[in-house]
């Protein structure tokens, strides 16, 4: 059973939440009223679900469920909005053309009924085209429930990803550089521009609207509790921190003027410049202290990032030192 507006994480394979360690505005009535039967809704499903032993879905405020409402981003492009990897999901672009919908990445294993619903609520054209921008399962988690109507897009790593991780849903069609999907007209590119936060990073560009989706090559903001987000290398996926700022120039590169993150805000070109000039900061700032006589096991103590205004924990340091010094 699925409850109303359930997004929820699947600890079994995905990283929990940005910050954790790696294991394996606008709102009609009618939606404060389907609020209203919400907590039933959510106590029940967490009954069910702990007699069968699965995850329970998180239980959000009402105001936290007000903020992952599909909005409009411009004609034709929505937005369900995502926050962070344990309670939101990542975000989901819509783009609705007359012949359908292509949505891109698609949450939680829970948020099938979501995520049909909130596009249901501004078109009747059915869901066609999924694209996820990498594997995991806050991105890529109802790949299962779209396969039957919908083709699902990924690229080849990620795929690899998915089957390696025992995630349900491997797509049918990968791609290796980049594809296109074209569809009532519109149309939608996906690329691969190499190596970030994982081996299968792509994003989705919408060339006439000047719109780009970065998936988690770019995160933002703060998360539904508050708590800041900052980038996640994920070397047990083929992550790598040292080949990400390359990959987001490569992304720079296209001619786009806002973006959908892998997590927050829609935002614009500048702010992805700003993430790069950050995560090059981090890479000089663990070379330098490197290069002083700093060994793996104090590193973390060593470099400080609070002026970027990114939380990392030490392990993240850690990670640097070892692809810096040819460990990874």
């Amino acid at each position: 059973m699925r409850g109303w507006a359930v997004v929820a994480p699947d600890s079994k394979v995905r990283i929990l939440d940005q910050q954790l360690e790696f294991s394996p505005e606008n709102n009609s009535m009618s939606t404060w009223q389907k609020l209203g039967s919400l907590t039933a809704l959510i106590v029940l499903a967490s009954m069910i679900t702990l007699a069968s032993g699965q995850q329970v879905p998180p239980t959000l405020t009402p105001e936290q469920q007000a903020r992952l409402q599909i909005r409009e981003v411009m004609d034709g492009l929505y937005v369900l909005p995502g926050f962070d990897g344990g309670q939101s999901g990542g975000n989901v672009a819509v783009r609705v053309t007359g012949d359908g919908v292509i949505i891109v990445d698609n949450k939680f294993p829970y948020s099938f009924d979501f995520i049909t619903e909130q596009v249901a609520s501004v078109t009747d054209q059915p869901i066609k085209y999924v694209l996820n921008t990498h594997h995991h399962d806050d991105h890529s988690g109802s790949n299962v429930d779209f396969l039957p109507s919908a083709e699902v897009i990924v690229h080849k790593n990620a795929r690899a990803n998915i089957v390696q991780n025992g995630q349900p849903g491997p797509p049918r069609v990968a791609f290796a550089d980049e594809t296109q999907v074209f569809l009532g007209g519109a149309e939608v590119q996906m690329f691969h521009f190499g190596r970030g936060h994982t081996n299968g990073d792509a994003v989705a560009y919408f060339p006439d609207l000047r719109v780009v989706h970065t998936g988690d090559l770019f995160v933002y903001g703060q998360r539904l509790d508050g708590s800041t987000l900052s980038p996640f290398w994920d070397f047990g996926n083929g992550g790598s921190v040292l080949e990400w700022p390359a990959t987001l120039t490569r992304l720079l590169a296209l001619d786009f003027d806002t973006v959908i993150p892998g997590h927050g805000p829609i935002l614009t070109k500048a702010e992805v410049r700003e993430f790069r000039t950050k995560m090059e900061t981090v890479i000089d700032r663990v070379s330098a202290e490197m290069a002083a006589g700093a060994t793996r096991d104090d590193i973390g103590d060593r470099v400080d990032t609070n002026d970027l205004d990114w939380p990392l924990p030490p392990s993240r340091f850690r990670n640097v030192f070892d692809e810096l010094s040819g460990a990874q």
